[in-house]
């Protein structure tokens, strides 16, 4: 039976929909902080956190899959490399309601490489094309990667070119590329998203060679201006540690792209609390969605003084909405006397 004879019907991706993005980052894009980048950006593309094709089908996957209708759209990124266990997590994913299933090809950690998969998987294109075909067979939504420029040694622009040219072959219409190298060895993850020098030209030139291919760019990416010029090599741009750091960087897109008002940063406390008052009720403690707002006044009078009561108060077991009120008056009280 052939490739197109087994798959499932796909209707063609519109690459305006990935035109903004926040990338998935462990330990960062978890339910709550995907919430927060919603109230600031209502057109950005969302993405978990990479889970393991592992993870869902022998563990709790009704808990790694939970988000809220709110988010949307978001993307779940899955790490893994065997063809059939990819295909029924990305079935699990579909039938949970995300709107993508994207493979992690880039990720340069010692225990992912230790499960064969990440950046170690652009050397084995083959494979990733193969787990692409069987994700693409088992569902209707996109099926997407995300890579690197290169790894290690195999660091041309010809290497990427192959890499990109597999993935088309077997379906692939969306790639998105962080625009460094991966070292597998010597270099811990920090030191490999700081590293290895950018090169935006080998994206921008993947554009002009795959013209039918939605090439979606990632990497030291931190200003609405840095992503209205990607915009004019490349389809889509997603933004990663700014976004977190920054938060407010994602309003800021949306003004620039889609002409939606700057919101008021308490405005957008305010919004949250709600969903805060819900999470708390469920029995979710402050600090795993607090840790997420730090950043939202950065650069700020009176920033430091609303990091400062958040991160020393959301940590007591009885921490409540009473936190980030105090947190919030002491930011006006620091930004009065300033």
């Amino acid at each position: 039976m052939s490739q197109s004879e087994t798959e499932k019907p796909v209707s063609p991706v519109d690459c305006a929909a990935w035109r903004v993005s926040v990338a998935p980052m462990m330990d960062w894009t978890d339910r709550h902080c995907r919430y927060f980048h919603r109230l600031l950006s209502p057109h950005a593309r969302l993405y978990t956190e990479m889970v393991t094709s592992a993870a869902l089908v022998h563990g709790n996957r009704m808990h790694l899959l939970r988000h809220s209708a709110f988010e949307q759209p978001v993307a779940l990124q899955l790490g893994g490399s065997e063809p059939a266990e990819l295909a029924q997590a990305a079935r699990f994913g579909e039938d949970a309601g995300y709107v993508e299933i994207n493979l992690n090809v880039g990720c340069p950690s010692d225990r992912v490489q230790s499960g064969r998969f990440g950046a170690c998987l652009m050397r084995e294109p083959a494979l990733v094309a193969d787990c692409v075909a069987a994700m693409r067979a088992a569902v209707r939504i996109p099926v997407t990667v995300k890579c690197r420029i290169g790894v290690d040694e195999q660091d041309e622009y010809h290497d990427l070119q192959q890499f990109a040219a597999r993935m088309v072959d077997a379906g692939v219409e969306v790639l998105i590329v962080h625009a460094r190298k991966a070292w597998l060895q010597g270099l811990s993850p920090k030191e490999n998203r700081e590293i290895p020098p950018l090169n935006y030209a080998r994206v921008h030139a993947l554009k002009k060679d795959f013209p039918q291919l939605c090439v979606v760019i990632n990497g030291g990416i931190t200003s609405e201006t840095a992503v209205t010029e990607h915009l004019a090599q490349v389809d889509g741009v997603m933004l990663g540690r700014a976004a977190y750091h920054d938060p407010y960087v994602l309003a800021r897109v949306e003004h620039a792209l889609y002409g939606e008002p700057l919101p008021e940063r308490d405005a957008v406390i305010e919004r949250m609390l709600p969903y805060i008052e819900a999470e708390l009720a469920q029995g979710t403690a402050l600090k795993h969605i607090t840790r997420h707002l730090l950043g939202l006044y950065q650069g700020l009078p009176g920033a430091r003084g609303f990091r400062r009561v958040l991160s020393e108060r959301s940590h007591h077991n009885d921490a409540g909405l009473d936190v980030i009120r105090a947190a919030l008056e002491q930011r006006h009280a620091l930004r009065a006397a300033a």
